[in-house]
């Protein structure tokens, strides 16, 4: 098979989920799922109605070889973010259900991963301008990637 077949073929399957192994996680607590370690950090708006923290929402920090990633989800930034000490960053920048691209770049610039991806623009809220202007924001030491096109 071509990898252009394998590709279709993957992307259009329709998933599979393992129903026995779909686990309710719960925010601030640590994780050892299948040899993944996963840690959850609550995610909410502080000036927003959308995403109320005591809903128990959550992002994510997922460590692999030994690298941090940390997937903020929905979320405004909050002091619990605040603290957190990862590698790579995969932050909101739309803004009205989350943070917008400048407060991204606040919060990056604090915490100083290595590396930051945009993420929560261009089909809802956000457009592709908020990620380029997001990395534009950021620390130079700080490497901003745009994963999507």
């Amino acid at each position: 098979k071509s990898i252009a077949l394998v590709l279709e073929t993957i992307l259009n399957a329709p998933p599979t989920i393992n129903k026995n192994a779909i686990i309710t996680v719960e925010p601030n607590e640590k994780y050892m799922v299948q040899g993944i370690k996963f840690e959850t950090i609550p995610a909410y708006n502080t000036n927003k109605t959308f995403h109320p923290k005591e809903n128990g929402w959550v992002g994510y920090i997922i460590t692999l070889d030994d690298i941090r990633y940390y997937i903020a989800g929905d979320t405004d930034i909050t002091e619990e973010n605040r603290r957190v000490k990862y590698d790579v960053a995969f932050v909101p920048v739309g803004g009205t259900y989350t943070m917008d691209f400048k407060e991204a770049a606040q919060l990056i610039n604090e915490i100083q991963p290595k590396i930051a991806v945009p993420i929560h623009y261009g089909s809802v809220v956000g457009t592709k301008q908020d990620a380029t202007d997001f990395i534009k924001l950021l620390h130079p030491s700080i490497k901003g990637i745009i994963l999507m096109k």
